[in-house]
C-alpha cells in the first residue's frame, strides 16, 4: 500500500474543485473500465465526484492522473478530483473523509480476473473483502451510509435456472474466489444494512460489460493479456494478438462454446446513476439487489463472427480446453432494474462490437501510446 506522505503528493484536480451538482460522490477504482465510463455519466447528470484508484487496473504517466480520467475530463469538459489511494489504507481514507462530506460512495474497486483469483485467492480476499471493509469502517465513522455496490453475475455461481433473477440463490456453488470475494461484499452490506437502519445499500449484479465510450476516447484497456473475451479479439483484429482462445466447446449450448449476457459499457454506466437516483426515494432503506443486463446470451463464437462482421477483419481463433471456475450460460432477467429503476439497456450486439473497434482502431495499443 502506498503510504499517505506518497498519496498526498499523487492528487490532482482539488485546488480547482467546486461542488455544484446534486451530490457528492466518492467512486472508488474509477480510473478503471467500469469507473471511468460511469463518471461520465455521473458529471454529465450534474454530479459532482471524487475519485481514488490504485491504478492496479489502469494506466498512468509517471506522476500524472490516470489517462483514463484525463480522458474523462475531456468528455465532460469538468475537472476530476483524484487521488491515488488504496482502499485498504485506512490512515488515507480518514483524511480523504476529513477532506470531503461525501453524501454517498460508489464502490467498484477491486481485482476483477476470474483466472487469476483461481491462481492467487489470497490476494483477491485481503484486496477485495478486507479491502471493502476497511472502507465500510471509515464510511460508518464519517456517517456516509448510502453505497452503490459493483457487484457481479458471479455470486449466482452455477445457474440453477435461466433467464437469472434476483431471487436466484446466491453464494452455493460459486465457481472461483473473484464470485465469492464479491458475495462476501455483498453478505457484508446486508449485515450492515440489517444492523443499522440508516444505512442503504444497493447492489449491482451485472454480466459482461463490454464496448466503449462512442468517442472512442475511453474503453476497456487491460493490463498484460486480457482475461475477458471482447478486448481479446479486438487484439486480435488490431493485430495485436494472433488468435483467440476459445476455452473449451463441448459446453449444453448451442454450438458448444459458453454464452453469456454482453452489455454496452454505456448501458452499465447509465445503471449506475439510476441506482443514485433510488437514494431518493424516501420509501427506500437496506439493502437490495438489481441485475443489469440485456437478457440475451451469445456465445463466444457467435461473439467473434460479429466482431469480424463490425471490424472487416478475420478473427482466427483456436478451440483450447476449458478453463477452471467457468460455466456454461449465464444470462439475466433485468425487469426488476426497468419497475424500480427505470433503467434497461438500448444498445445491441453490434453497437458493442462497433464502439469497440473505434476504440480499438484509434487506440491500438489502448491508453498507452506505443507497446
Amino acid at each position: 500500500m502506498p503510504s499517505f506522505a506518497f498519496i498526498m503528493w499523487w492528487c490532482f484536480g482539488e485546488e480547482q474543485f467546486e461542488m455544484t451538482g446534486k451530490a457528492l460522490v466518492l467512486v472508488t477504482g474509477g480510473a478503471g473500465y467500469v469507473g471511468s465510463h460511469t463518471i461520465v455519466e455521473l458529471l454529465e447528470n450534474d454530479y459532482d465526484v471524487v475519485v481514488i484508484d490504485n491504478l492496479v487496473n489502469s494506466f498512468a504517466e509517471y506522476n500524472q492522473k490516470p489517462e483514463s480520467l484525463l480522458r474523462v475530463e475531456q468528455i465532460t469538459g469538468k475537472t476530476v478530483p483524484f487521488y491515488n489511494i488504496d482502499i485498504r489504507d485506512r490512515a488515507a481514507l480518514e483524511t480523504l473523509f476529513e477532506m470531503y462530506k461525501f453524501d454517498c460512495v460508489m464502490h467498484f474497486a477491486a481485482l476483477k480476473a476470474v483466472g487469476e483469483s483461481v491462481q492467487i485467492p489470497l490476494t483477491y480476499y485481503q484486496n477485495n473483502i478486507a479491502g471493502s471493509g476497511t472502507l465500510f469502517e471509515v464510511m460508518r465513522k464519517h456517517n456516509v451510509k448510502k453505497i452503490v455496490f459493483s457487484s457481479s453475475a458471479t455470486v449466482y455461481g452455477i445457474p440453477k435456472f435461466l433467464p437469472i433473477t434476483e431471487q436466484h440463490p446466491t453464494g452455493q456453488g460459486c465457481t472461483n474466489p473473484y464470485g465469492k470475494t464479491k458475495y462476501f461484499v455483498e453478505e457484508i452490506l446486508k449485515d450492515v444494512c440489517t444492523s443499522d437502519q440508516e444505512w442503504k445499500a444497493i447492489i449491482l449484479r451485472y454480466f459482461n460489460p463490454v464496448g466503449a465510450h462512442p468517442s472512442g476516447l475511453i474503453g476497456e484497456d487491460p493490463t498484460g493479456i486480457p482475461n475477458n473475451l471482447m478486448p481479446y479479439i479486438s487484439q486480435v483484429a488490431v493485430g495485436r494478438r494472433d488468435k483467440v482462445q476459445v476455452f473449451g466447446n463441448d459446453y449444453d449450448t448451442e454450438d458448444g462454446t459458453g454464452v453469456r449476457d454482453y452489455i454496452h459499457i454505456t448501458d452499465l454506466a447509465a445503471g449506475h446513476v439510476s441506482a443514485l437516483a433510488k437514494f431518493d426515494d424516501t420509501t427506500f432503506k437496506g439493502f437490495m439487489a438489481y441485475n443489469l443486463g440485456t437478457g440475451r446470451g451469445y456465445s463466444v463464437l457467435e461473439m467473434i463472427e460479429a466482431f469480424a462482421k463490425a471490424s472487416g477483419k478475420e478473427i482466427k481463433f483456436e478451440v483450447v480446453a476449458r478453463r477452471h471456475g467457468d460455466i456454461a450460460s449465464s444470462f439475466a432477467e433485468a425487469s426488476l432494474a426497468k419497475k424500480e429503476l427505470n433503467w434497461t439497456a438500448t444498445k445491441d450486439l453490434d453497437s458493442m462490437c462497433r464502439d469497440t473497434w473505434n476504440w480499438q482502431i484509434k487506440n491500438p495499443f489502448g491508453y498507452q501510446k506505443d507497446a
